[in-house]
């Protein structure tokens, strides 16, 4: 990475990196979670009361006893946390850096920044949700920066998630997030980028869009997480896929939204139970793991590192809850979100177990729909769950022979007079 305090300006191909003096100073960072942390959760686990069960119930009331009392056992027997840690540092290129966010505190903000070795790369801003973190970029992380096109890769930990400080006022929402992904690019040096999101990820890259896109920062955009608004004088009937989709939705919304509910009204009160309780936090977290993805196999190590995050989380697992809350008390900004369309380009991967999903033409209500796939296998976690074909959805949208070839093209002639 090049030192940001440099008073120079540096060509990547298609997009010039300007460097300020005034720009924060990324600070290296690995993850090293004190020894009495681990062992208090050691301590906590080995006190945890498990509820009953009813028999023959499956996973209709939620997460199987039987799957939690491994889970936990596993985490507070067998789980070596300092040997996923290791493997995170040496695999993820980790930073941290102050930024200043507008009316708010300046918040101290984990990413991951991994440089293609290609001149000609695309910046790109890869940002997760909940109940994900910065670990949803392992897998695409060497896939993004390797081979045509290529990508320069910044993965942030949201505000309040992972290694990230979090908010101390109220208030901090989609625009406040929005702002903290712009400022961490143009502090790196990349003034115009793309950006990949699913989940919050898919919202917040959203509102990067209204609020910094086109002519300012965000070229365009690629999401597998796509909202869609039914349009006046809609037509049925739908596709096969379309059906299924709209069903999809159906059982999220009447069987799937309960965690919604309550982090979206009441987060603190949750935020004590998953603060304090290990065995809690993992079940909370455990059930989207396998209810939103589409029978994917799943490992005790991968489910316990992916929720240890939370757990070791610099804030602690109550802080992600909040932008939930924040999200609904902007009415405003909602309403703009779901009622107003993006000019920024935007490309759409579908997986078939993503938990909300709508017939295409709902899409191009809210979006300028320049790339569409749909897939026959796959999930909400999409990074994770299918790497290699989220990859290539982005790969096909910003190749030489995609969509965004002419815009990428003025982009390059743009750079070379600047």
């Amino acid at each position: 990475m090049f030192p940001p305090f440099l008073l120079t300006t540096i060509a990547f191909g298609l997009f010039t990196a300007s460097f300020s003096s005034a720009s924060p100073d990324p600070t290296p960072f690995q993850i090293s979670v004190p020894a009495e942390s681990i062992d208090l959760l050691h301590q906590k686990l080995a006190l945890t009361t498990f509820p009953d069960e009813l028999v023959d119930v499956d996973r209709d009331y939620g997460v199987p006893l039987e799957d939690l009392k491994r889970l936990v056992s596993c985490w507070k027997d067998t789980f070596d946390w300092r040997a996923q840690e290791a493997a995170l540092n040496a695999e993820l290129p980790q930073y941290t850096v102050d930024i200043d966010v507008d009316g708010f505190d300046t918040l101290n903000v984990h990413f991951v920044h991994q440089r293609s070795s290609e001149p000609n790369a695309i910046p790109l801003l890869f940002v997760h949700g909940w109940p994900g973190s910065f670990l949803e970029v392992r897998k695409v992380l060497p896939l993004l920066t390797e081979g045509s096109p290529s990508f320069h890769v910044v993965a942030l930990s949201l505000p309040g998630f992972g290694f990230s400080e979090a908010p101390r006022r109220k208030g901090f929402g989609l625009p406040q997030f929005a702002e903290v992904g712009n400022k961490l690019m143009v502090a790196l040096g990349y003034d115009k980028y793309v950006t990949q999101g699913g989940d919050w990820g898919s919202l917040i890259t959203r509102s990067m869009g209204f609020l910094y896109g086109n002519d300012s920062h965000v070229v365009a955009s690629h999401t597998n997480f796509p909202q869609g608004i039914q349009p006046d004088g809609d037509e049925q009937p739908y596709t096969d896929i379309e059906e299924a989709r709209l069903a999809r939705t159906e059982w999220y919304e009447t069987e799937g939204m309960g965690y919604y509910s309550e982090q979206s009204t009441q987060p603190q009160t949750l935020g004590y139970a998953l603060a304090d309780s290990p065995a809690g936090l993992l079940a909370w977290i455990y059930e989207k793991l396998i209810n939103w993805t589409d029978n994917y196999p799943w490992e005790d190590d991968e489910v316990l590192t992916w929720v240890s995050i939370y757990y070791f989380s610099r804030a602690g697992p109550a802080a992600s809850t909040r932008v939930y809350y924040e999200f609904e008390k902007n009415v405003d900004f909602k309403k703009m979100l779901y009622g107003t369309r993006l000019d920024v380009p935007t490309g759409l991967s579908h997986f078939p177990k993503e938990i909300r999903a709508s017939p295409d033409a709902w899409y191009d209500v809210l979006y300028n729909v320049v790339f569409s796939s749909q897939h026959d296998h796959g999930g909400h976690f999409a990074a994770h769950e299918n790497p290699q074909v989220l990859v290539n959805d982005v790969k096909r949208m910003f190749g030489t022979d995609g969509p965004l070839a002419d815009v990428l093209v003025q982009l390059k002639t743009e750079s070379m007079h600047n």
